[in-house]
């Protein structure tokens, strides 16, 4: 994966473009730690034996847990203009938790950049679409369109 720095019209004529991820590992231990920062213990979660008589047959990460780690699975691919002095996380215009991401299993996101926009006072704001899938699954875990607010 590449961090692509241009100029924002060379930006644009790249709006559609895809990268794709490393995968990381959802480890249980990842799980519980996010656990406890959230103070989200349900036992789909955190107990992996009552867990295996759930609805999923065993622990999966939060949804927010697969949503946070956007970050890290964008960590060298994203779009950014020249210029930029800082990067805002501006939030997402949509946000959908599809399929669950089990413990033990390894998730990577496909990012299109689907729009870039520019804005008053020589600010840049990018739309950024993530796909996560869990390894071997065809049905997304995670969609979620990402916006970032780049200062110049």
């Amino acid at each position: 994966m590449s961090m692509t720095v241009l100029p924002v019209e060379d930006l644009k004529a790249l709006i559609g473009e895809e990268k794709q991820s490393d995968w990381i590992e959802i480890t249980q231990e990842r799980i519980n730690l996010f656990a406890n920062c959230t103070e989200d213990h349900q036992f789909i979660h955190v107990d992996p034996e009552k867990a295996k008589s759930g609805p999923f047959g065993t622990t999966v990460a939060h949804g927010f847990l697969t949503l946070s780690l956007l970050t890290r699975l964008s960590a060298s691919g994203i779009w950014i203009p020249e210029g930029v002095k800082a990067v805002i996380n501006y939030g997402f215009n949509k946000v959908r938790f599809i399929d669950p991401v089990p413990s033990g299993s390894k998730i990577r996101s496909t990012m299109k950049l689907s729009n870039v926009e520019e804005k008053e006072g020589g600010k840049v704001l990018t739309t950024v679409t993530h796909t996560v899938f869990v390894e071997g699954a065809t049905k997304p875990s995670l969609v979620a369109e990402w916006l970032f607010m780049f200062l110049t």
